[in-house]
């Protein structure tokens, strides 16, 4: 996944920058509500962790901003407001989550699993595929019953074609789901990662349409 991360406070913003990469996603971080218009109005994102006070105003009018106009990404609220009235007005917003500072780490990125498991229609953690069993939220792949270890990048990329089976994605679709913004891409980095992944879990997981793109292969 790509992720958009919207958070002033340094010391927090870097800690939870660190565990998202940690858990083989991409992350874009932003302080500011401008920088964060500009970062949705330039890049598609899967998901959305968006602190309530920033420099520049309050998270809250910046997300009924996006639904207003008919994003529907997935926003999880990360705040120091932890009163009931506060937790209501960020769902009714239409935050699909919300997180009250301190929160652990890990239980954030249990959080970021589930409302991605919500959206692409399966919240189940456990896929099947073939002889592939997939762990969603343990991030683990076994074939024909034995484990298959697959870096973060690997990872980041099966993940998106299964969040979407059956749907040709571009490679500047995946590359955007690998990376960030500062981070230098090859021009092959895609073939060779797609290449990894047929050695791993079989020639056939995933299609080539030649000149379009991959789409996630029948089990």
């Amino acid at each position: 996944m790509r992720i958009l991360l919207i958070e002033d406070d340094t010391t927090l913003g870097a800690a939870v920058r660190d565990q998202i990469a940690a858990d083989g996603q991409s992350v874009d971080w932003v302080t500011r509500l401008d920088e964060a218009g500009d970062a949705v109005g330039s890049t598609s994102y899967d998901l959305i962790l968006l602190d309530l006070m920033l420099p520049d105003g309050r998270g809250i009018t910046f997300l009924k901003g996006l639904r207003t106009r008919g994003n529907v990404t997935p926003v999880i609220i990360l705040t120091a407001l932890d009163q009931v009235s506060d937790r209501i007005e960020g769902l009714n917003a239409g935050a699909d989550d919300y997180l009250v500072k301190p929160f652990d780490l890990a239980e954030l990125s249990a959080r970021i699993g589930s409302v991605a498991r919500r959206y692409s229609g399966n919240p189940n953690p456990i896929v099947t595929h073939g002889p592939l069993e997939i762990d969603l939220a343990a991030r683990s792949v076994h074939r024909d019953g034995k484990p298959v270890q697959l870096t973060a990048r690997e990872w980041a990329l099966f993940e998106a074609f299964l969040a979407r089976p059956g749907q040709l994605l571009s490679k500047p679709q995946l590359e955007e789901k690998l990376y960030a913004f500062d981070a230098e891409v090859e021009s092959n980095t895609i073939e060779v990662h797609v290449s990894r992944l047929r050695k791993k879990l079989g020639s056939a997981i995933l299609e080539t349409e030649r000149g379009l793109g991959y789409r996630l292969g029948r089990p």
